[in-house]
């Protein structure tokens, strides 16, 4: 594992090279680096079942082969490993990303022109986001995961801004990064939760402790916010609703950038996320709010927002988003059924998402009123994208209709067991309307965006190959026939045709295909009595078939009335526009940042020192006046003899020193002339100096002397360049009785501080061993210095 993880960032780092050399036809070189990641983990498939089986019969886990596991010490002391895992889910992504990133690095090299500037980054970038996909799927370690989970946004910002000339992609590459990173901070918080509460950063043994977490010390709104935090980070990185407008306008990025993002990366990072926590936090409320209701929601708006798009890139994007919803309800029921038909449905998306951005890239342009017979002109183009497009729209033998069925199937059974735990008491509460409508709302839900995916995936077949007219005032004419304008060749085809072509041979061979899925489902426990169902073509006569069909019907009819969906849909009133609110919210922002910047900005040393002592007075009074329990101890004030007893009973000196230094500090203030000034401040800091030498630290004293004098003759050299004369204040009175405020309240603070963490001592201080260590260990008898030189 950690060979190919390597082997992807280290050939990414010379990726530029090999194009530099090579030219485009580097990209066919990059390619073999994940086609040879995408054989070796195939070749680990039958390890992989066999030890899942052992571990589902009850062997330990340390039965299980070692090359599946790899784990090395990074970070002890906070217990984060450099640990990866390879097991049927981890494997399953894997071989999505590697297949397809292999598929879309071949396709690159016939996309870009001969002479495309940055090549040779692009290629890079590719590679190493290739890579971060790779690591964030196999790795065991929830900080790990973070980093890998991070580093895919950061790279996703460089390609999506890949043309940065255009102030479009610049915008599109910030906002994905914006939102994205959000969700991400947000989910680190939980991850750390998580961690802390289970005791380790082991991903595979929190899901093991899944049913002890939610019952446990922690349970309750500790592990509700910790799940909720870590679903904010999927929901980001999924696009789901309210985030999904970031993907849409990603599209600013060159299509194989758009092919890898929606079918095998990025995106499928949060549906990744959701897999791997369901066996332990399906069951969650906030689960089924932020998984199942937003994925819902998710579905239905990415499906009616496809249906208007003018742009296919556009219409494919849309539609990704309400594929995603799809995706995230069929991997958040909770269910075996639904763990098998949500990564069957994961790999029938990459199988047909990829080729028809792919299909895309090559008609030369995206608007559907300049595309027109591109059948006629280009029928390989058309073949590939008509068997794309059906699988999308779930029409058999496709491994698309594999995928909706088996999700179909898991959201009946679903439906059913609720109404049963409900009837007989296993669900709390008594049965009402609105759990009964919860409990079937994922399968009608599934069976509404189901219409409007066959809907929108007519109308991309309609706009990119059918032979249309344009509407004028001299009447209808005709759109003259499109040419591609990249000449992509056998080469360029090829890899659209290779997925195409695996979503009809998957979809004849399910049960081979859907080995890891079945085996994933195994890692569920079963609700209901429910027993995992192997993938099919076939199952017979059923309600779900009959939804098929009616899915199908429904929606063709759709795509034939779509003037009237077109003026319906914009007659309705946007209420509320996600990316409008994204946008306001960033200039509420902007504008917030000028006017703090205004008043905080300004040039003026004395305001600056203001605001810092004023914060070095505020920070430390917060937890003095509101102390808190740590280890069944709290702030201790010390009694009024800690602040009296050792001025009055000890050395008059003290006294003495102490009025000194306030007649100093007082005059200060009153003086006229800078030197007098300065003088009356230094004045403070010899008085001092002579407390630290009667306190018996002569050596301190003397640090205290030398720097205080240092200082002065800095300052006194310094006035040569100033008036001699302190000018009078021209601020506000109210201002001078401010700072005079803060200046007592500063000095008050510190003792206080000072006076509080003496008395709140719950250790022996160090300071008792320190003559000891002084005089054995550091060969001297002046603590002070020996600490200085030796110990520090």
């Amino acid at each position: 594992m950690l060979i190919v993880l390597l082997a992807l960032f280290l050939v990414a780092l010379v990726a530029p090279l090999i194009i530099h050399k090579s030219g485009r036809q580097g990209f066919l070189i990059l390619a073999a680096v994940p086609t040879a990641g995408f054989i070796w983990v195939a070749t680990q498939l039958p390890k992989i079942l066999a030890s899942e089986e052992l571990l589902a019969s009850g062997a330990a886990a340390d039965n299980r082969d070692s090359a599946l596991v790899q784990t090395w010490e990074w970070i002890p002391q906070l217990g984060v490993q450099l640990s990866f895992r390879l097991d049927t889910l981890s494997a399953f992504l894997s071989l999505i990303v590697l297949g397809v990133g292999a598929a879309v690095l071949v396709y690159c090299a016939r996309y870009f022109l001969a002479d495309e500037p940055r090549l040779g980054t692009f290629g890079a970038q590719f590679l190493a986001f290739a890579g971060a996909m790779f690591g964030l799927v196999i790795t065991d370690d929830l900080m790990v995961l973070f980093i890998f989970w991070e580093i895919t946004s950061i790279l996703s910002f460089l390609m999506i801004g890949y043309q940065a000339h255009r102030i479009f992609s610049r915008r599109s590459a910030m906002t994905a990064l914006i939102i994205t990173t959000f969700g991400g901070l947000g989910m680190l918080i939980g991850l750390v939760m998580v961690g802390y509460a289970a005791g380790t950063y082991r991903v595979s043994e929190v899901i093991a402790q899944g049913a002890e977490l939610l019952s446990g010390d922690f349970a309750g709104a500790y592990m509700t916010w910790a799940i909720g935090l870590i679903l904010l980070g999927a929901i980001t990185k999924s696009a789901q609703v309210p985030f999904h407008f970031w993907l849409p306008a990603a599209m600013a990025a060159p299509t194989p950038v758009s092919a890898y993002l929606h079918a095998a990366a990025m995106v499928k990072a949060g549906i990744y996320l959701v897999a791997r926590f369901a066996p332990a936090f399906a069951g969650e409320t906030v689960w089924h709010i932020m998984v199942l209701g937003i994925g819902m929601w998710t579905m239905l708006v990415g499906g009616w927002r496809a249906l208007r798009q003018t742009d296919i890139k556009l219409i494919l994007a849309y539609g990704t988003v309400s594929q995603l919803g799809f995706l995230m309800i069929a991997n958040g029921l909770g269910t075996v059924n639904g763990a098998i038909a949500g990564l069957a449905m994961l790999l029938a998306h990459a199988l047909f998402k990829a080729p028809l951005f792919m299909v895309v890239g090559a008609t030369g342009t995206r608007d559907l009123n300049k595309l027109s017979d591109l059948r006629t002109s280009h029928p390989a183009l058309f073949w590939v994208a008509a068997i794309s497009s059906l699988s999308m729209a779930g029409v058999p033998p496709l491994f698309g209709f594999v995928g909706k069925e088996t999700v179909l199937q898991a959201a009946l059974d679903w439906g059913l067991w609720r109404s049963d735990a409900h009837t007989s008491g296993m669900i709390a509460g008594e049965p009402s309307f609105w759990g009964a409508a919860w409990s079937w709302a994922p399968l009608v839900v599934v069976v509404l965006g189901s219409i409007l995916t066959v809907a929108y995936s007519a109308r991309f077949m309609w706009a990119s190959f059918a032979k249309k007219k344009s509407r004028t005032t001299a009447g209808d004419v005709p759109v003259p026939q499109t040419r591609a304008l990249r000449g992509f060749g056998r080469v360029g085809l090829m890899p659209a045709a290779l997925l195409a072509a695996a979503s009809i041979v998957a979809g004849l061979i399910p049960g081979w295909v859907g080995a890891l899925p079945y085996a994933f489902g195994q890692t569920f426990t079963p609700v209901g009595g429910e027993e995992a169902a192997p993938l099919a073509l076939w199952h017979g006569f059923s309600l779900v078939l009959g939804l098929s069909a009616l899915i199908i019907l429904m929606g063709l009819l759709l795509f034939a009335a779509r003037a009237r969906i077109t003026k319906a849909q914009e007659s309705v009133p946007t209420w509320i526009d996600a990316a409008r609110l994204y946008r306001l919210v960033m200039a509420k922002l902007d504008d917030l940042a000028v006017w703090i910047t205004g008043r905080t900005q300004r040039g003026d040393l004395s305001f600056y020192l203001y605001i810092i002592l004023a914060i070095t007075v505020a920070a430390p009074l917060s937890v003095m006046l509101f102390p808190l329990n740590v280890d069944d101890s709290t702030i201790s004030l010390p009694n009024a003899a800690f602040f009296g007893d050792w001025m009055l009973t000890g050395h008059p000196i003290y006294l003495l020193a102490a009025v000194v230094m306030i007649v100093a500090a007082i005059a200060a203030i009153r003086a006229k002339r800078r030197f007098w000034a300065v003088l009356l401040v230094s004045t403070t800091g010899y008085g001092l100096a002579a407390i630290f030498a009667f306190q018996g630290s002569p050596d301190l004293a003397l640090t205290q002397v030398l720097v205080e004098s240092v200082l002065t003759v800095a300052m006194v050299l310094g006035l040569r360049v100033l008036p001699p004369e302190i000018p009078k204040a021209q601020e506000k009175h109210d201002n001078q009785w401010a700072r005079a405020l803060l200046a007592i309240s500063f000095g008050f603070t510190m003792m206080w501080v000072a006076a509080t963490a003496m008395a709140s001592r719950v250790a022996e201080p160090i300071s008792l061993a320190m003559p000891d260590l002084s005089y054995n260990e550091g060969g001297g008898t002046n603590i002070v210095n020996v600490t200085l030189v030796d110990m520090r």
